[in-house]
């Protein structure tokens, strides 16, 4: 989830964090004009070396640090740093943040999901290592034969080693956690590499994520809106999915007229989406698909920017909320795009100037 600090807190902080992060004046006037992986690599290390007095500025614990992952500047000067946080050297999940300057480097504002220093009841784990990994690979285990978000099956999984410490911050209280990768096979021969987190005193799993995407594909989709248009999407055995993982991963989902939940992600035999109709409830998927695809693109293509947030992960689109739901919004809650079908669910609100503006 994203939160913004209130303005005043943060711009309270920029004199700091403005000495911290500076630009030389002395290179502006170098020469010869360095290209553009020199100058990114420049401003990657400026932002290492400010590092430490952003984590003060910021009020970060003192045994936190923050971890360059990228810096980018718009056309205008404004500059947006993306740190990973690390607590006791141990990297934290769910730790990582954005700050945005102005050219001069006085802080606009700052991204991050967890306020304030992060401070977990123990960094002594009850379990080892190993016995980490074995209850990930347990778990991944008890999965096999069962369809996965997907529609992939898992036959089989096998630990690939000890698992690693790390501080989980993404959800609830944070705490001490292992990270492991668990290999295996899917039922179509596609190889599944699984990175699982689980708590380092119980080892319930925190979270998984599968590394290795299926073969991406060209559609075909007819939205009520965007008419007829080429759809990036993903094949996954022998079933196509509404998802582009050219663009961080985006999909379209159908929330089947629920108001809660992410919806079930649309997936199709013949990679040919909706007839441009209403009735077709692919059609409001494929104007919410595209005008999200429109949109990553225009920010990538005008801006440089990697997403939204600037961090390569995609939202996602929930169509059919609700009953005569006459509206769409975004949620940062979700990091999600949510559309209803209007009066009498035959008008849907999934027009591309609608996405546009709610993503912006």
């Amino acid at each position: 989830m994203k939160r913004k600090l209130a303005l005043g807190a943060v711009l309270s902080t920029s004199a700091l964090l403005a000495g911290a992060i500076q630009v030389s004046a002395g290179l502006a006037q170098a020469a010869p004009q360095p290209d553009l992986a020199q100058q990114h690599a420049s401003l990657i290390s400026q932002s290492r070396q400010a590092a430490p007095g952003a984590a003060r500025a910021l009020g970060l614990g003192s045994q936190e640090a923050l971890v360059v992952k990228d810096a980018v500047v718009d056309a205008n000067g404004t500059r947006h740093t993306r740190y990973e946080r690390t607590l006791n050297g141990l990297p934290v999940i769910g730790g990582d943040l954005v700050v945005h300057q102005t050219a001069k480097g006085a802080v606009t504002s700052v991204d991050r999901a967890v306020q304030g220093p992060i401070a977990p009841a123990s960094l002594t784990p009850k379990l080892s290592a190993a016995q980490a990994a074995a209850k990930a690979t347990g778990a991944v285990r008890a999965t096999i034969g069962v369809k996965d978000t997907e529609g992939a099956v898992l036959t089989s999984a096998n630990s690939t080693g000890d698992a690693a410490l790390v501080v989980w911050a993404t959800s609830g209280a944070p705490r001490l956690a292992y990270r492991s990768t668990v290999t295996g096979v899917r039922a179509d021969g596609t190889p599944s590499s699984q990175v699982v987190v689980t708590d380092a005193a119980s080892g319930a799993v925190l979270s998984t994520h599968e590394q290795i995407q299926t073969v991406d594909a060209t559609g075909t989709g007819n939205g009520v809106f965007v008419g007829s248009v080429a759809l990036t999407t993903t094949l996954s055995g022998s079933t196509y999915q509404l998802k582009d993982a050219t663009r961080g991963g985006q999909y379209s989902t159908d929330l089947a007229h629920k108001t809660q939940g992410t919806g079930t992600l649309y997936t199709d035999a013949d990679n040919a989406w909706g007839t441009g109709t209403v009735s077709s409830g692919q059609s409001a998927a494929v104007d919410a698909q595209y005008g999200a695809a429109a949109t990553w693109d225009f920010y990538k293509n005008t801006f440089g920017r990697n997403g939204i947030r600037g961090d390569g992960v995609g939202a996602y689109s929930r169509v059919h909320y609700g009953r005569n739901y006459v509206n769409a919004f975004w949620s940062d809650s979700c990091f999600c795009m949510t559309y209803g079908d209007g009066a009498s669910n035959t008008h849907p609100l999934t027009e591309i100037d609608v996405a546009g503006h709610e993503m912006s």
